[in-house]
């Protein structure tokens, strides 16, 4: 595992929560990279989430959404807008396609859509692109000490 460790793994493996890992040949042409990972790893798109990086009035806020979902930018408030990416990358210490809501240069407020409650374990990217973490929901709240409530909006 050496070579697939990422500042989310190692979160995950220091709070011993269960996981797994599941890597995939990423594709560079690809337009959703949460789509792509479940496609790839042969998944519902509903138990594979993306991490979006949300200005809330001036303070950035990780939410995760379903990959197939539309993150409501109107549930979370009338001036939320998607963070610039480059911004975003240089707060989490993450890519764009392979921020992880583990392991962030800097904890932000995260909120995780309730749908990731109805699954007994979700997938969320491990701090890269081709690299998923499988984890239970509950452990997701728990090491990002996030907020759950309804944030996406069908696709």
């Amino acid at each position: 595992m050496a070579g697939r460790a990422t500042p989310a793994t190692r979160a995950a493996q220091q709070a011993r929560v269960d996981h797994r890992l599941h890597e995939y040949t990423h594709d560079p042409s690809a337009d959703s990279y949460a789509l792509e990972a479940a496609e790839a790893l042969g998944l519902d798109e509903e138990r594979v989430f993306k991490t979006l990086v949300v200005d809330r009035d001036g303070t950035l806020t990780v939410c995760i959404v379903p990959a197939g979902d539309t993150l409501d930018l109107r549930a979370l408030g009338k001036r939320a807008a998607m963070a610039p990416t480059d911004r975003a990358e240089k707060v989490t210490g993450y890519v764009a396609g392979g921020i992880s809501p583990l392991g962030q240069r800097r904890p932000l407020p995260t909120l995780l859509d309730d749908s990731a409650l109805a699954f007994e374990t979700i997938f969320v990217s491990a701090g890269r692109r081709g690299l998923e973490i499988e984890l239970a929901p509950a452990d997701l709240v728990t090491l990002t000490r996030a907020e759950v409530k309804t944030i996406r909006r069908g696709a």
